[in-house]
């Protein structure tokens, strides 16, 4: 397309909205929410600590100030800006704070803008400016220049993580500790291996053997630190990433009143640390109360990471390690940059203070004396410089002697030529040692690190411990605050039926499982009061993680058909699902059924099957032992016991429950 053409228009309303789209999704992923991996910041993050370094003085700024200031880069609204300032200065690295800058442990937002003031840590000053390494654009009005990336040497992006949500796409990288992330990036170019994981300021204990580097399809899981002061008191000094103290209380208390958990009162001391007392009831266990705030509240969280970036101008998703040796080659590249521009500065203080001794010592000055034009000054000059061109490492410019006749007259007089041998001998050994440092660069890069380490490392330990830790199983440790009911003749069940039955102990998290005398099955969810189908076989809790029962039974196919008899398990099941053990055979008769914990129980389980006199039947009482048949799936039909007509089922007398009907 040339200067004079115009973009061509799409040519239909789809067209035109789906280029609008497009290039709306990249703005929103390029310039909004996601961070780039050179400098681990947001546009707006940038825009915030570019804005701050050009207000540096070395005095605190109102945060208002610098939300103006900032406005100059960044064109949206003052309150989005306040709030990523915010949130800059609770991760504690890039922004000196002063004043109520909120409560992460809390929640407790910041004050007013006006109110709370800012300045940029020594450590922001060193690793994230540098005017001659920085690459420049316009801003949005052209009226000034800001950094298309910061120089950042350190992994920030890793150090403070992110979170961000663009059209289609999203990132949320946790945050690292910072000197795990010096020794990693050390390790890296030394080409060792090396492994990061996650530590948050709120401490806690975390799992990560399903971290997967931060990808997509991973997670942590991380719990608060509880510790038992007494028989009845919890302590929760620690809470996971991504709550607080006010939503960990009311996780507790929302469980309380579901009946998962039983506690007497809750406090709340929490000021600069996390001190959360959890009261409990008498004759509860404190070691099972632990494992239930676990269970059902916001004590333990699932955290999904998706380490999604800008690098090489577009979102890529790397693991955290990939990004951390990017990181560190991008420190170094940075590192090399600096030193080349250092000794190309050394190169030319090292030229005209040459030029300079030379100058004076030789008394070239007084060449000019009797000169009458600026073209003859300039000739004389570089005539009385000839003869020690060959000493200098680059041309003698015109610009060179140009700087010679701006010597004052006082410094020529003061001249002290062992002196400006001293400084040229220092200049020639800092060029050495800048030499020296790019020959041996990732040595140097390994130097940097390690000095930051020992300037900005002390308390910066880690806060959250590393640690593997089981599912609880949440059936073992809901507290059993209810009783389960039958109210058998009208077929309901529930903790509400006080009058009713009463079967055992149970929770509000339970299923119940039900048997009933056609050959049906159901589980369904425990309640007040439900109706569960009348006269049930068995009525108890189900629970799916409790090792399986095994099930006799013994049935009349239809109301004419043989008896059959089959033990089975469970298997899965769909809750609410009505399922058939039987044929389905309409007049079909459960006539025994029996309920084992193990299977040598169900094998010790016999039973006396009396048939109906007919004539010529002698034997109308005939032994059955289950152990003669196999435990099968529950949708087996079974083996056959006998083909007569059956009156009734009993169990021969063992130390076991029963339940037998008549037909």
């Amino acid at each position: 397309m040339t200067e004079d053409e115009e973009p061509k228009a799409p040519d239909t309303l789809g067209g035109m909205y789906a280029d609008y789209f497009l290039d709306y999704a990249s703005y929103v992923i390029l310039e909004r929410a996601v961070p780039h991996l050179n400098d681990g910041l947001k546009p707006v993050q940038r825009r915030i600590i570019h804005a701050m370094r050009e207000m540096e003085d070395g005095r605190y700024n109102k945060v208002a100030n610098i939300v103006g200031d900032t406005m100059k880069y960044h064109p949206h609204g003052d309150a989005s800006i306040a709030d990523a300032i915010t949130a800059i200065g609770q991760k504690d690295l890039l922004i000196d704070m002063q004043g109520n800058w909120g409560n992460i442990l809390t929640g407790d937002p910041a004050a007013a803008s006006r109110y709370i003031e800012a300045r940029l840590t020594k450590f922001a000053l060193e690793v994230a400016f540098n005017p001659k390494t920085t690459n420049w654009t316009v801003s949005y009005d052209n009226r000034r220049r800001e950094p298309v990336t910061l120089p950042m040497k350190f992994p920030l992006l890793l150090a403070q993580g992110v979170e961000g949500i663009a059209v289609g796409l999203a990132c949320k990288i946790l945050p690292h500790n910072f000197i795990e992330l010096i020794d990693a990036c050390i390790s890296s170019l030394r080409k060792q291996p090396f492994e990061i994981f996650p530590d948050f300021p709120t401490g806690g204990t975390i799992d990560v053997s399903d971290y997967r580097g931060g990808v997509r399809g991973g997670k942590v899981r991380v719990r608060a630190k509880i510790k038992i002061e007494k028989a009845r008191l919890l302590r929760i000094t620690e809470i996971p990433f991504g709550t607080t103290t006010g939503s960990i209380q009311d996780s507790i208390v929302s469980a309380t009143e579901k009946g998962k958990i039983k506690i007497s009162k809750i406090d709340d001391n929490t000021a600069e640390d996390c001190d959360i007392l959890v009261h409990l009831p008498s004759g509860t266990d404190a070691e099972n109360l632990r494992d239930a705030l676990y269970a059902f509240t916001d004590c333990e969280v699932s955290i999904s990471p998706n380490s999604g970036v800008i690098y090489e101008d577009k979102p890529q998703f790397l693991p955290v390690n990939e990004i951390l040796r990017a990181s560190a080659e991008e420190t170094k590249g940075l590192l090399k940059l600096e030193l080349e521009i250092l000794l190309g500065e050394l190169g030319e203080k090292w030229h005209f203070s040459s030029l300079e001794k030379i100058f004076i010592e030789k008394r070239i000055y007084r060449d000019i004396e009797e000169c009458e034009t600026w073209e003859a000054v300039i000739e004389a000059i570089d005539k009385g410089l000839t003869p020690y061109k060959k000493l200098f490492k680059r041309e003698i410019t015109e610009e060179d002697i140009v700087r010679l006749t701006e010597i004052r007259i006082k410094r020529i007089s003061k001249f002290d030529s062992f002196k400006a041998d001293e400084v040229i001998k220092g200049i020639e050994d800092g060029i050495e040692e800048t030499n020296k440092n790019l020959r041996n660069l990732t040595r140097y890069t390994i130097r940097y690190y390690e000095n930051l380490k020992k300037k900005y490392g002390k308390g910066r330990e880690r806060k959250t411990e590393i640690s593997e830790f089981g599912k609880v199983n949440r059936a073992q440790v809901v507290a059993l605050t209810e009783t389960l009911y039958v109210d058998r003749k009208n077929g309901f069940a529930g903790w509400g039926l006080k009058k009713e039955e009463e079967l055992t102990r149970c929770s509000r998290i339970d299923d119940i499982l039900v048997f009933l005398p056609d050959g049906k099955m159901q589980v369904q969810k425990i309640s007040d009061k439900a109706f569960i189908g009348k006269r049930p076989l068995y009525i108890g809790i189900y629970r799916k993680d409790d090792p399986p029962a095994v099930f006799s039974m013994i049935y009349r196919e239809g109301r004419d058909g043989p008896v059959l008899a089959k033990r089975f398990m469970i298997g899965g099941v769909t809750r609410d699902k009505l399922y058939d053990l039987t044929k389905g055979i309409p007049g079909t008769r459960v006539l025994y059924f029996q309920m084992h914990a193990t299977e040598q129980e169900s094998n010790e389980n016999s039973v006396l099957v009396h048939l109906k006199a007919v004539l010529r039947l002698k034997n109308l009482s005939r032994p059955f032992h289950f152990s003669d048949i196999a435990i099968k799936s529950r949708g087996s039909r079974g083996n056959i016991v006998t083909k007569h007509a059956v009156d009734r089922v009993v169990r021969m007398p063992r130390d076991h429950d029963e339940f037998s009907l008549e037909s």
